[in-house]
């Protein structure tokens, strides 16, 4: 069957200096007369192109960004072209005016004479052939208490990082087979000279210099067989020859079960390019402060305050430490640690000189697309798909036009399947969703909210349902109009497509989901403030302020010493939580 639109020259990515002019292509052949429309993406926000309505797109270069270009015909068939990157730099050759460089190759920067005496040194400028990072957060567990922070802790990572040109994966609540997959896509795209981060954040536990992370579906109790050994990734990361390998862990190190034995793992080279940011020192809880949608890992609250300076990365780490320990919350019970073996005075901010594209085939576009509906009755709604995270869409709709004969509208997006399932549970944390979602459309108010997590276990397209409930005017009777729209399982699932999985019956899981509408939202915001927790191995928590929502502990978890903590902590506590 023939394709209604082909593309048939596809827009190229350019790198180019600040304020060159140069054009986009994009040509397409169909059974009718084709329309264009380019659209571009800067810092997570996607945008039409006014007036970009021709084959051709002329571009004077002010700052990076995505393009794209949409054709369709009068037929309303549509499609969209590749995303390509204009990549901006504010440096040129001296005595060059960007409107005389034609691409050809320029020398920005000529060497100079250097004197220097005997025994002095200089200090070397480093750089990186590329920059990649993973970030896991696991907050609901299947047998274990839940968190709360590390879903703002991983989404507030993800934009420090891209601002430092890192390509970032950010996925929250993994199994343990999904775990294995994302690590082992991470370690194939390392190579000579990659600056490499992962984080984790969630529950974990370190026994004898051994540190695991406990994925959603670990048993309770655990043995290192359900969980995943962060030393078995940092030997892989060092085996990959990176520049740099900076792991944060952001979890307990505490071990409540004797019991069971170390998994084998071999000692780590002698590369001098590895860092350990452990969130707590050994033995001992990482704590979290949970106040609704401003919940935050008490690690990553200084992290983020330094983790854009320019030093070394364990001057940088040094400063968290320094911030922490003077934490009135926290003294005596929570201090950051630092190991590493970094000879060189390496920075997160050091320039990039890639020597290949693999590191384009990570991370993902955030703004996936909006596209305009409109009702049998007349009334246009917005529908706007954004990626939070990498494996966690949400779908928002903005009535954009009311007819004058309808009243009291109310939107509700759902599946058709399943028209009476819950809105988003309580334990999703709907104060942190809205906070995330105001960061993306600021102080605009939306409707309705879908949620969709889980996009690595979707196997199909899901289908959407878009409700409008409205008063007629003229009769007082009260209407609901429905509406369908499909999201391509090619769209969901671009990370996860990539990877191979070795136990088939997960992607038979289906995916959890849920809509609400934002009027409606008061009571899923209870309950939610003021909660103290720890991030422990073993499923400890601070003693709750309504004690019917408390769960029993195995006898070996409970510290007396962590009873006062409430008080104390105000809304501090150990990385764990009561759901």
């Amino acid at each position: 069957m023939q394709e209604a639109i082909v593309i048939t020259e596809q827009p190229v990515s350019v790198s180019v200096p600040l304020g060159y002019s140069f054009t986009l292509r994009c040509r397409a052949e169909g059974q009718t007369l084709l329309q264009y429309q380019w659209f571009c993406q800067y810092q997570s926000v996607c945008n039409q192109i006014p007036g970009a309505t021709k084959q051709d797109l002329p571009i004077t270069a002010q700052q990076t960004q995505l393009y794209t270009c949409r054709i369709n015909d009068l037929y309303k068939n549509a499609i969209f072209s590749d995303w390509v990157k204009v990549e901006v730099h504010h440096c040129v050759a001296r005595g060059l005016p960007p409107r005389l460089w034609q691409g050809e190759p320029v020398i920005v920067l000529n060497p100079t004479e250097q004197r220097v005496e005997v025994g002095t040194c200089r200090s070397e400028k480093y750089f990186a052939t590329g920059k990649i990072a993973l970030l896991v957060g696991n907050n609901h567990y299947q047998h274990h208490p839940n968190l709360m922070a590390p879903i703002m802790d991983v989404f507030e990572l993800r934009l420090l990082l891209e601002q430092l040109g890192f390509q970032v994966v950010s996925l929250l609540d993994l199994n343990k087979t999904e775990m294995e997959a994302a690590v082992s896509r991470f370690l194939e795209l390392l190579g000579k000279g990659i600056y490499a981060i992962f984080y984790y954040a969630g529950h974990g536990y370190e026994h004898l210099g051994r540190n695991y992370m406990v994925p959603v579906d670990a048993p309770q109790p655990y043995a290192p067989e359900n969980c995943i050994s962060v030393q078995r990734i940092l030997q892989r990361m060092q085996q990959q020859q990176t520049a740099l390998n900076l792991i944060l862990l952001d979890t307990c190190r505490k071990w409540y079960n004797s019991q069971c034995a170390l998994s084998q793992v071999q000692p780590l080279e002698p590369w001098g390019n590895t860092i350990y940011g452990y969130a707590t020192s050994e033995d001992a809880e990482a704590y979290e402060l949970q106040d609704g949608e401003f919940s935050s890992g008490i690690f990553m609250k200084y992290l983020k305050k330094h983790i854009l300076q320019e030093k070394k990365v364990t001057h940088m780490l040094e400063d968290v430490l320094e911030d922490i320990g003077q934490d009135p919350l926290v003294t005596g019970k929570q201090v950051m640690e630092i190991k590493h073996t970094l000879k060189e005075a390496r920075s997160l901010t050091d320039p990039i000189c890639p020597l290949g594209a693999g590191a384009e085939c990570w991370g993902h576009s955030h703004e996936l697309l909006s596209k305009l509906v409109t009702f049998p009755c007349g009334a246009r709604v917005e529908l706007r798909f954004h990626r939070l995270f990498s494996n966690l869409i949400y779908v928002c709709a903005k009535l954009q036009c009311s007819p004058a004969h309808i009243t009291d509208t109310r939107l509700r997006l759902c599946r058709p399947t399943e028209m009476d399932s819950e809105a988003i549970p309580k334990e999703n944390h709907w104060d942190q969703v809205k906070s995330l979602l105001s960061s993306v459309y600021k102080q605009e108010e939306l409707d309705c909210v879908f949620q969709l997590c889980g996009l690595q276990k979707i196997q199909t397209d899901v289908v959407l349902q878009l409700d409008l409930h409205y008063t007629q005017l003229s009769t007082k009777q009260r209407i609901c109009e429905s509406l369908q729209t499909t999201l391509q399982k090619s769209l969901l699932g671009q990370f996860f497509s990539h990877m191979n999985y070795s136990q088939p019956n997960y992607w038979r899981t289906p995916a959890r989901a849920g809509g609400v509408c934002l009027r409606d939202t008061v009571a899923l915001s209870m309950d939610l403030k003021g909660q103290a927790s720890v991030r422990t191995g073993f499923g400890h928590s601070l003693p709750s302020s309504n004690p019917s929502n408390s769960i029993s502990e195995p006898e070996e978890n409970d510290e007396s010493d962590l009873s006062d903590l409430c008080s104390a902590l105000l809304r501090a506590g150990p990385r764990q939580d009561y759901p």
